[in-house]
């Protein structure tokens, strides 16, 4: 059976990065009927950021942590392991000044974790996620800036996302652009209508991949 773990970010209801992992889940239960889908939506502010408390915590070894502790650390626990039971990672992510939302850049401090999902050793660090595991990242920005397009020297979004997961072993990550949605009418629509075929798209060749 495999597992969808959908991460949105966006704190609007209606955001085209949700219509997007939408689209995405409808997609994939039609190829997955059995498949287990996950979802965490960072918009409730469940996540915390990180805490002088906290990083004592985590550099705490385990054996030595008092139940207080422990308890800070939970979360990030249960985070951590939402990624290792995941087959496939989709995440959300509106475009929030040139870079990803706060909430995201929580939830990633919560997951990328020493002696977690990344150890380090005298020739850098290792990620210990395995990294048969596939991320889909859409992206959902104001303006032009998927590869080659104007502003691409002012996308810290994907050079960012590669550097961060690949720090956990995450190598495998599909870019889906929707780009051009400050522009509104028919140039967003457009944009949104090539991003929805991009998601069928990358479904469609996830299928041949995985085993429900």
């Amino acid at each position: 059976m495999t597992t969808l773990l959908i991460v949105n970010s966006s704190p609007r209801s209606n955001s085209t990065s949700r219509k997007l992992t939408h689209q995405f889940a409808e997609d994939w239960k039609a190829r997955h009927p059995k498949g287990r889908i996950v979802e965490r939506d960072l918009s409730d502010g469940t996540i915390p950021y990180l805490s002088e408390s906290w990083i004592e915590a985590a550099y705490t070894p385990e054996a030595q942590r008092t139940p207080a502790q422990r308890d800070l650390l939970a979360l990030s626990d249960t985070l951590i392991a939402e990624i290792f039971a995941a087959d496939v990672i989709l995440l959300g992510i509106p475009m929030h000044n040139f870079s990803v939302p706060a909430t995201f850049k929580a939830w990633i401090d919560q997951i990328a974790r020493a002696g977690k999902t990344f150890s380090y050793s005298d020739q850098g660090p290792k990620g210990l996620i395995p990294s048969n595991k596939k991320v889909v990242a859409v992206l959902s920005r104001g303006g032009v800036y998927a590869p080659e397009g104007a502003q691409e020297a002012t996308d810290f979004q994907v050079s960012y996302l590669r550097k961060v997961f690949a720090l956990i072993g995450l190598t495998d990550v599909t870019f889906v652009h929707a780009d051009r949605q400050g522009m509104g009418g028919q140039a967003a629509q457009l944009a949104t209508e090539n991003a929805i075929r991009q998601v069928s798209s990358v479904v469609e060749s996830f299928a041949t991949k995985l085993v429900a």
